[in-house]
């Protein structure tokens, strides 16, 4: 692995809680465009408990000093299972038990329950990377792993030579449309009808309201904890966030959310959530008390775009997984996470792994792109 010569002047630290770092300094360090790394977000999560004693995420920030200021920030967590990540592990975790380590706790750079791409290392990477890498060795832990990392963070995690994992997602991109139609036009002739019938049918008899900020109101927060939870015990078994995320969040986040609600008969019955970062509109949160063929790819999929479009976002992200929003013009993209594991054995064996690994997710994503609804040349 590369090595790098020490800083006397850097030190690391880690933080049980977000609050031993000022919103100002760690906000200048991550950045507006971005809301799931911003000081708000993830003191929500602390605040209201979805994270913390008993969820298995311990919150341990690593912050990086120079000199008394705090240069490097990075969102991370002990854990003692492999759930709400998105990058699965378990073969890992058995494999490492077996052979007679303890794969728990591992150290978790992410943001809780968030399978969205997006910057993870604050500031100074180079000084983070080392201190991520003291922690676990320090501590004797099975590994760090980095998930759903942005370009330059991979870049630097690569030189530094941690094991780079590969994954699918599918992404609505902006290719300077003006209106939905725009978009339809690019698609084929049969994807195009099947879509305005789509949305036509899934939309009979109800309303649908989209609200922002302080828009939200408490019977629409209300609906939207029900829908949070139905979605949630179906899809995972538990909902991850708790009541008191939900009641806060408005006052947190303020215009970061935006909600596209149905109502039938003045009735909230379906609702999706999302967050608006600076060019990119994040799905998050789906659910319905009605049985309604359609609803569903409306207000996360088709709202989505016709938001997106008309106040100039780039990209849409639905979530993670999801073949069926090819059809509806989501493309096939690349993500990654990264991995550090101290034990050589170990670490060989996933590297091979991932090697053979990175040939499916290459063959699944040339087999999407075959599958995409645009129009030939």
């Amino acid at each position: 692995m590369a090595t790098r010569e020490p800083d006397p002047e850097l030190s690391a630290r880690l933080l049980a809680s977000i609050h031993g770092v000022s919103a100002d300094r760690w906000d200048a360090l991550a950045g507006t465009a971005d809301p799931f790394v911003g000081h708000a977000f993830l003191s929500l999560l602390e605040d209201t408990l979805s994270v913390g004693e008993g969820t298995g995420w311990s919150p341990l920030y690593m912050l990086v000093d120079r000199e008394g200021e705090v240069v490097g920030a990075a969102p991370a967590y002990l854990k003692a299972h492999s759930q709400g990540e998105y990058v699965f592990d378990h073969g890992w975790a058995d494999a490492y038990d077996r052979a007679g380590g303890d794969y728990y706790p591992k150290l978790q750079v992410a943001v809780p329950f968030t399978p969205c791409p997006g910057p993870r290392l604050l500031g100074d990477r180079a000084a983070l990377i080392a201190g991520l890498e003291a922690a676990a060795v320090q501590n004797g832990l099975s590994g760090v792993h980095a998930t759903f990392i942005e370009e330059a963070d991979r870049e630097a995690f690569t030189a530094r030579g941690w094991l780079v994992r590969e994954g699918v997602q599918f992404h609505w991109r902006n290719r300077g449309y003006a209106t939905f139609d725009d978009f339809l036009a690019q698609l084929s002739s049969n994807r195009r009808k099947n879509i305005r019938k789509e949305r036509a049918r899934s939309v009979e008899g109800l309303e649908i309201e989209t609200l922002r900020g302080a828009e939200i109101g408490p019977e629409a927060v209300e609906a939207m904890w029900h829908f949070y939870q139905d979605t949630g015990s179906r899809k995972w078994g538990f909902p991850y966030l708790t009541r008191a995320f939900f009641d806060g969040m408005v006052e947190a986040l303020g215009d970061a959310l935006l909600l596209f609600l149905a109502r039938e008969e003045g009735v909230p019955v379906a609702g999706a959530l999302n967050l608006v970062g600076a060019d990119t509109l994040y799905g998050r949160y789906w659910g319905t008390v009605v049985d309604r063929p359609g609803l569903h790819f409306e207000l996360s999929y088709y709202r989505a775009i016709d938001w997106a479009i008309a106040h100039g976002l780039k990209t849409v992200q639905a979530g993670a997984q999801g073949e069926h929003k090819l059809m509806r013009g989501y493309e096939p993209v690349r993500t990654y996470s990264a991995h550090y594991l101290p034990d050589p054995g170990f670490r060989a064996a996933v590297a091979d792994f991932l090697e053979r690994e990175k040939v499916a997710v290459t063959q699944e994503l040339a087999w999407a792109a075959e599958q995409l609804p645009f129009r030939k040349g």
